[in-house]
């Protein structure tokens, strides 16, 4: 089969979507289909194209098997409304004019934003083809949430062109139950809609010892370290984090902040103006050195805002740490602390509440038996959530093109 994928990231950034798209085309091109990304320069978040690479109006890559195609697209930092949406919206033209003259069996666009399949829609218009969405985040609501976005006359249309597009594709593949929920709600059959999760690429994140060497160059030793490895971006309620720890007043209890994004720059500062002494932030790293960071941590710290919204979202940094037997310090309701309660794999707090974070996060770094109970049960939350089997259960619905029988994956 030949597969056309089209997403705005891709390796080697290093951002959920991109990971993602690029580990589940690879298990496809294992399988002996053949597949072709559509990209843009990679320059996640900061809006600067990375070294060895150039906007140019078409290049061709091959990472392991999977063919890259990188288009011109209006490049932008990762903040601000209008900029963000020339970026989108130019990336789904460019793609539309080349996906003219590809030759596929199935389109597959991926969101957020949701401009992408705007492109698939097209595409399979035109060229008589399906189409997948495949459902990351519920856009444009998670926008607004941010505050990016008013709930006024766009905020409307959007929404009315996001349920088009929904009804418009084959099968939408969702990466959480609540998700389909929240569909169904809204009138989207629910035969058509496929739930594949996010998960961990086992043979990258697994137990490892403690990378001494960073742990002494960034004097890590003899202390509980959290780690937030991600893009640090306007849901992520990071100043709220700031100012929690600000008021632990601990020096065996450290947070290691690793990557870049909207906020970072903001969140520098507020640690320095509350001379937050037990924070470290690092630059963003590439995929591969990221398990060297992750076992310097004892728990990985996975915020965000306090919304109705987010409790449809199950973070992809939970399962990476988790298969390195990390537990998680979870400020998400809804769908990712089911999970969590699942396998009992770590310890919630309330979203943007102070004081539930404060407790829970020293609660963890003082019981070693409630740590070690939840470090066991990571790894079995990561096997259950193997990023293998999570490309392969994607692969089954995109070879039956939505037709395949309820086998568990609906």
């Amino acid at each position: 089969m030949k597969i056309l994928f089209i997403t705005d990231n891709f390796p080697p950034e290093v951002n959920a979507p991109a990971t993602r798209t690029y580990e589940h085309c690879r298990e496809w091109v294992k399988a002996g289909h053949e597949v072709t990304v559509f990209t843009c320069a990679p320059n996640f978040p900061g809006g600067v194209v990375f070294e060895g690479y150039s906007n140019r109006l078409k290049s061709e890559e091959t990472m392991d098997g999977i063919r890259v195609v990188r288009l011109w697209t209006y490049i932008t930092a990762n903040k601000g409304f209008v900029r963000r949406t020339l970026d989108y919206m130019s990336f789904a033209v460019i793609s539309s004019i080349f996906g003219l003259f590809q030759k596929t069996d199935v389109i597959i666009a991926t969101s957020p934003q949701f401009f992408t399949t705007w492109a698939a829609s097209f595409l399979s218009l035109l060229k008589r083809k399906p189409w997948i969405f495949e459902l990351r985040d519920l856009w444009p609501a998670s926008i607004a949430t941010v505050g990016a976005l008013e709930r006024g006359k766009i905020y409307r249309l959007l929404e009315k062109i996001e349920l088009f597009l929904y009804k418009n594709s084959t099968v939408v593949i969702a990466n959480s139950p609540a998700f389909k929920k929240n569909l169904v709600k809204r009138g989207i059959a629910p035969g058509k809609i496929y739930i594949v999760p996010n998960g961990a690429n086992q043979k990258l994140f697994r137990p490892q010892k403690k990378n001494q060497a960073l742990a002494d160059k960034y004097q890590l030793n003899g202390k509980f370290v959290y780690g937030y490895i991600g893009t640090h971006g306007l849901a992520h309620s990071l100043d709220f984090i700031i100012r929690s720890i600000s008021k632990i007043d601990r020096t065996d209890i450290h947070f290691l902040f690793v990557g870049d994004g909207a906020k970072k720059g903001h969140m520098v500062r507020l640690a320095e103006e509350l001379n937050c002494s037990n924070v470290t932030f690092l630059d963003p790293v590439p995929k591969e050195k990221i398990p060297d960071l992750l076992s310097m941590t004892d728990a990985a710290l996975v915020p965000l805002k306090k919304s109705d919204t987010f409790k449809t979202v199950i973070p992809s940094k939970i399962f990476e740490a988790c298969a390195m037997e990390k537990p998680i310090l979870l400020g998400v309701d809804g769908q990712a602390r089911e999970i969590l309660n699942e396998f009992n794999a770590g310890i919630y707090f309330e979203p943007e509440n102070e004081q539930s974070f404060i407790e829970n996060a020293t609660r963890l770094a003082d019981d070693k038996e409630l740590y070690k109970e939840l470090s066991a049960n990571s790894i079995k939350l990561a096997n259950e959530y193997d990023r293998k089997r999570m490309a392969k259960k994607m692969l089954d619905v995109i070879i039956g093109n939505g037709k395949l029988k309820d086998n568990g994956t609906k």
